[in-house]
């Protein structure tokens, strides 16, 4: 891949991961209810779950979107209904307090947040764009690798401010009315994000 080819990637791995959207939302706001340290297997997830879908992306699921066009619509029918059942959750989370921090609440493991990259329509215009823009014609799956390396190194840096600005605003949200009013405008962004999918 050509150095002016790699600079412009990386730069669009940049903005298209810091910028909001259904993952940075929900990191801020488990950031905010469970803190860093819970939060890292989510982040995790995401940075390298999105890193694999970009290669299998890369690898040929265009082809299946080319070829059958129905199961473009059908993944953003699922789409929308997980987010909204996430945004649902996002909603009417509890932090967790006193001894049984521990037990209480439950942030995304990696697996889930690496699962939820196939129904984030972020991530699928990020990875189709990725792919299109910054690879062959004929994708050869060494240039499909150099992108997805290319995410995989720049995305969780990116994402990670989200998780600090999350458990920043922990200390000024320790009023429950407060927390409750957070996540429920946590909640509304989250829809909001569907935005493109529903009416583009």
């Amino acid at each position: 891949m050509e150095q002016e080819v790699l600079v412009a990637l990386v730069a669009f791995a940049f903005v298209s991961s810091v910028t909001p959207g259904p993952n940075n939302l929900m990191l801020m706001a488990s950031g905010t209810n469970f803190g860093i340290a819970r939060t890292v297997p989510h982040m995790l997830g995401v940075g390298i779950g999105f890193s694999v879908m970009v290669a299998l992306v890369g690898a040929g699921l265009m082809q299946v979107f080319d070829a059958w066009p129905v199961s473009h619509t059908i993944l953003r029918v699922v789409s929308v209904f997980y987010l909204g059942w996430l945004a649902w959750k996002v909603a009417t989370a509890r932090p967790p307090e006193g001894a049984d921090a521990a037990n209480q609440g439950k942030p995304f493991t990696f697996l889930q947040a690496a699962a939820f990259q196939w129904v984030n329509p972020k991530a699928w215009a990020m990875a189709l764009t990725a792919i299109s823009a910054y690879t062959p014609e004929h994708h050869p799956i060494g240039s499909v690798l150099v992108v997805a390396l290319a995410f995989g190194i720049v995305n969780i840096p990116s994402i990670s401010i989200w998780v600090v600005i999350g458990s920043q605003l922990r200390r000024l949200l320790r009023d429950p009315l407060r927390l409750r009013l957070f996540n429920w405008a946590m909640a509304v962004l989250l829809l909001g994000s569907l935005y493109p999918v529903l009416f583009n």
